[in-house]
């Protein structure tokens, strides 16, 4: 007579656990595959190295063909222009003055963003039309450079500005940043 093997609801509950449990595993190991270490040679990075551009930033408000134009208005009352959104294309030059060699255009805006101070939020891509750096760009943001293209990927560092001129009529002005990058 054959013998009958019979399991107890413990030991199948137990046993169906196991199996689930086994077979969860690879799916649970699976949700973390989105991360993965990636050589930096592959992704033509090579020995990271600092770099120091000056240029000039010509801010032009005023004219026939002004590069920086305000998109929101401040509210009259006031005093800091806080609200006041401009987006701008201006130019970068060499020298101070606009009719020094352009290398590239500050891409991007700027907005009063203090009620009590006059306090600048600025968020620009440094776009190069010129030499080495031709189609490249660095992204500045509250002054730090925070990434870019070309050969700026991975980029990161500081900007330094000073304000070359500000004319107080037309409101246009010309300022020198040096900008430390480090990238590859």
């Amino acid at each position: 007579m054959a013998r009958v093997f019979f399991i107890s609801p413990f030991y199948l509950s137990f046993f169906i656990f196991l199996i689930f449990s086994y077979a969860a595993i690879p799916i649970l190991g699976d949700e973390y595959s989105y991360v993965k270490q990636v050589d930096p040679k592959k992704m033509g990075m090579r020995k990271e190295k600092l770099s120091h551009f000056r240029f000039y930033w010509h801010d032009i408000v005023s004219g026939p063909n002004p590069s920086s134009i305000q998109v929101v208005s401040p509210p009259t009352n006031s005093t800091t222009a806080f609200g006041l959104i401009n987006m701008i294309d201006n130019p970068l030059t060499v020298g101070p003055k606009l009719s020094s060699k352009m290398v590239g255009k500050a891409q991007g805006l700027y907005t009063s963003a203090s009620q009590e101070e006059i306090g600048l939020l600025m968020i620009m891509n440094f776009a190069f039309i010129d030499g080495k750096y031709n189609g490249s760009t660095f992204t500045v943001r509250e002054m730090s450079v925070i990434g870019g293209s070309g050969l700026f990927r991975f980029a990161k560092g500081y900007v330094q500005v000073k304000t070359y001129t500000f004319n107080s009529t037309t409101k246009d002005a010309t300022v020198e940043y040096n900008a430390y990058v480090l990238h590859y």
